[in-house]
């Protein structure tokens, strides 16, 4: 029988003249590359020039930078914006960059798909999300795998035999390897999720992508993505200090705006279909 998994995985996969090539480099390199030619296979099908999936592409690296590295210092950095704004900001925009927030990249990457859909004609903003969502589940799946290979964002203790030994985090366990905890692989439930909800998706676009009205994809995305990300925080510790003095933690106040837009996306979507 299965009792716990020692999990104690170098980040740095090798090194090329010095510079390190981490997990979680990679990971996130792969969340693009395999978004990308999921993107052009789906553009393919529907008789779409694939050139717009690489300016598409182009868009969201940038909004997914700039997003989830805003997103980090404004939702789980904020102390320090009030104590030290000077070094808030500039830690916010000077590498290395050590702290990602998928919320803000969620931000970023839905305001990157308004901004081409404006550029783009014959493409409304509902088409260009149902298209891309999939491709963001299959990034968060690699993203969370990057998260588990970096020993990062870790669940609560438990007795449960598929508990993980994180022997490199050294932010919750004792520096003894004798007195690691094992721990919900929290990041290895989100990913699955994603890896699931990816092939779901895909399924669901390939048979009834005709009849399907624009946004219905979107907001099933939003709602089933941080209906579930709200209940795995349970399981999770708090990423900052200043969230354990909360009821819910900033996951799980991030989640339900946007669970709600995911609803408030399928209601214009009943909305505008009813009416045509």
């Amino acid at each position: 029988m299965l009792t716990f998994v020692d999990w104690n995985p170098d980040p740095t996969i090798f090194e090329i003249f010095g510079f390190p090539v981490r997990w979680y480099g990679l990971c996130f390199a792969m969340a693009f590359l395999a978004g990308f030619q999921v993107l052009s296979y789906i553009f393919k099908k529907e008789g779409r020039p694939t050139e717009q999936a690489d300016h598409l592409l182009i868009y969201a690296m940038v909004a997914t930078v700039i997003g989830a590295r805003a997103g980090h210092y404004f939702f789980y950095e904020f102390p320090l914006l009030q104590s030290d704004p000077v070094r808030f900001f500039t830690q916010m925009i000077i590498p290395p960059y050590s702290g990602l927030a998928s919320h803000g990249a969620g931000i970023g990457l839905f305001t990157a798909f308004y901004l081409y859909s404006r550029k783009y004609p014959g493409q409304s903003y509902l088409y260009v999300t149902d298209r891309v969502v999939p491709t963001v589940a299959l990034g968060g799946f690699f993203i969370r795998m990057g998260n588990l290979m970096n020993s990062e964002i870790v669940g609560k203790p438990t007795d449960l035999p598929w508990g993980f030994k994180f022997y490199r985090d050294t932010e919750f366990n004792a520096m003894s390897n004798a007195e690691v905890l094992a721990r919900h692989p929290s990041q290895l439930y989100e990913a699955l999720s994603c890896l699931v909800l990816f092939f779901v998706i895909m399924w669901y676009w390939s048979k009834k992508k005709e009849k399907t009205p624009e946004g219905v994809i979107t907001g099933w995305f939003m709602i089933v993505l941080f209906g579930l990300r709200f209940m795995y925080e349970f399981l999770k510790e708090n990423q900052s200090e200043f969230e354990n003095t909360m009821t819910l933690n900033m996951g799980q106040i991030l989640s339900i705006p946007a669970m709600l837009f995911g609803l408030a996306v399928l209601l214009y979507s009943k909305k505008q279909h009813s009416t045509h």
